[in-house]
């Protein structure tokens, strides 16, 4: 993947990956997943895969659920470091491939409204908005905020 400026390298996320992943998901998201979120998405065989650079550090990460025809992207994100130089484009190129490997027609994702780069990301990649989860996320001070559905057809 040279496009990008530096060799990547995609593999399977493994229990003695979470240290890493969960390092950047604390860092990236106000609400993170929970160590048992991604043990449970490992244990339960999802599409959990990390990509690393060419020394071996930890660049992004994504778990994608089939659901028969439809790949649901559970959690998808990119080290802080490295927004903005289409690292999350990288990682939705390779969603989109394994999905059509499994058969997905689609793929599905919910995102909260207040995250506008990752909805900007999403829109140019090609999903569009289909529907609306209200009180799908926690929130700060004991709300919960809607969740943007986003569909991309593959």
């Amino acid at each position: 993947m040279s496009a990008i400026g530096s060799q990547i390298f995609m593999d399977r996320m493994r229990p003695a990956d979470i240290a890493s992943v969960l390092a950047i998901e604390i860092d990236v998201y106000p609400h993170p997943w929970t160590r048992g979120n991604f043990i449970d998405s490992i244990n339960s065989e999802y599409e959990a895969w990390i990509a690393r650079d060419e020394e071996g550090a930890l660049m992004g990460y994504f778990l994608v659920m089939m659901a028969i025809d439809e790949a649901h992207l559970l959690n998808v994100s990119v080290r802080r470091n490295l927004h903005g130089q289409g690292f999350g484009r990288m990682l939705l190129d390779k969603i989109a491939t394994l999905a059509q490997e499994m058969g997905a027609t689609s793929i599905l994702l919910e995102v909260r409204p207040s995250n506008i780069r990752a909805l900007a990301i999403y829109r140019h990649y090609g999903y569009v908005q289909v529907g609306l989860r209200k009180g799908y996320y926690p929130a700060a001070n004991k709300v919960r905020e809607d969740a943007i559905v986003m569909r991309f057809s593959l």
